[in-house]
């Protein structure tokens, strides 16, 4: 296989090509794990701004450890995939209280941390200890799979095994941060998923995609997610200047974040065309006569991994009188009920900051 050819070109480009991100000028593992987990499944742009402001709130992994979970939450609040940020706190507890502060030096025992797969670790051991280890991220499947025309499907076991068993036995024992950074950047601004510019390309004389005509077909990823929709009806509940809100504790999406009451239906039509005397109050609230204000006749959606999420909202509120009311349903509901201050810094999902911008 053309393994030197390959390398060798991939390292002349990368100095040349590369962009010029914080993480990629230190070898401190705190900081290359920290920007490796914000852009799990994050673009570069997207994450930048997040690395950016955990780095200034938690300059160190004791900063982080010691943060409360709300905090961090709250950081994180946009980015999506909050396991990620909650495994992030996990992790840097572990260190700091169970390994006296310092990360792992070398792949396997990175493996160890919560939260830390084969990538993040892959990635950590190569940048920070410069252990001969590749990273396989999709830009390295699809990389890899074009150039050496390996038609195997990325998403089964066998691909995943036969894509990692290439990447390491090309990888130079005497460069592996950088190339495995050359690999990826490569994949991110060259060897991109749609139109390539294969004739700027410093691998087409030996690409086996371009010289077969299957640059728009490779890698093979066969298995696909089946999306569930999901339409929520939000109760935005206000009085006197407060806010009823709730901890989402189960185990669904956005757990440990904050939002409103909900009730969950299992058609459209439920949250569009509302009027008040549909909805699904509890008859305490009833009592108290409340103005409603239904937010639009057009709801608000919410693109996740496997879900699909279509919100309304009815705004809701009450007399100053009624507080006293109010604030025991609060308590016998495990609600809480807070002020504009307290919202703002509260970590809501992203469809809930839409609503309260009025962003559609």
């Amino acid at each position: 296989m053309n393994f030197n050819y390959f390398t060798e070109n991939l390292l002349r480009w990368y100095p040349l090509n590369r962009r010029d991100l914080p993480w990629r000028e230190t070898r401190n593992p705190y900081i290359i794990w920290l920007s490796e987990i914000i852009l799990q499944q994050t673009r570069v742009a997207q994450g930048l701004p997040y690395f950016h402001a955990f780095i200034n709130k938690f300059p160190s992994v004791e900063a982080l450890a010691g943060a409360p979970e709300e905090e961090i939450l709250r950081t994180w609040q946009g980015l999506g995939y909050y396991s990620r940020a909650r495994n992030l706190h996990a992790c840097a507890r572990n260190i700091v209280h169970e390994r006296n502060g310092k990360f792992p030096d070398n792949y396997k025992k990175l493996l160890e941390m919560k939260g830390v797969g084969p990538y993040t670790a892959a990635a950590i051991a190569s940048f920070a200890y410069r252990e001969q280890i590749a990273v396989v991220d999709g830009n390295v499947y699809r990389v890899l799979s074009r150039f050496f025309g390996l038609d195997v499907d990325i998403s089964s076991h066998q691909g995943k095994k036969a894509f990692g068993k290439l990447a390491n036995e090309i990888i130079p024992a005497k460069t592996p941060d950088e190339y495995n950074q050359a690999i990826m950047e490569f994949g991110a601004l060259q060897c991109v998923p749609k139109n390539p510019n294969c004739q700027q390309c410093p691998l087409r004389t030996r690409c086996h995609a371009l010289q077969n005509g299957l640059v728009e077909t490779l890698p093979v990823k066969e298995k696909k997610v089946k999306v569930k929709s999901r339409y929520f009806l939000y109760y935005h509940i206000q009085i006197d200047g407060h806010t009823v809100v709730r901890k989402r504790n189960e185990k669904d999406i956005w757990q440990g974040l904050f939002d409103f009451p909900l009730a969950e239906y299992s058609s459209l039509d439920r949250i569009v065309n509302i009027e008040p005397d549909s909805l699904d109050l509890p008859e305490k609230l009833r009592l108290l006569e409340p103005n409603y204000t239904i937010s639009s006749e057009k709801p608000f959606k919410h693109l996740l991994t496997h879900q699909r999420i279509f919100a309304s909202f009815v705004n809701i509120k009450f007399g100053a009188n009624h507080k006293e009311a109010l604030k025991k349903w609060v308590l016998s509901e495990n609600y809480s009920l807070v002020n504009a201050s307290s919202l703002e810094s509260l970590g809501k999902p992203k469809l809930i900051v839409r609503y309260l911008n009025q962003e559609y």
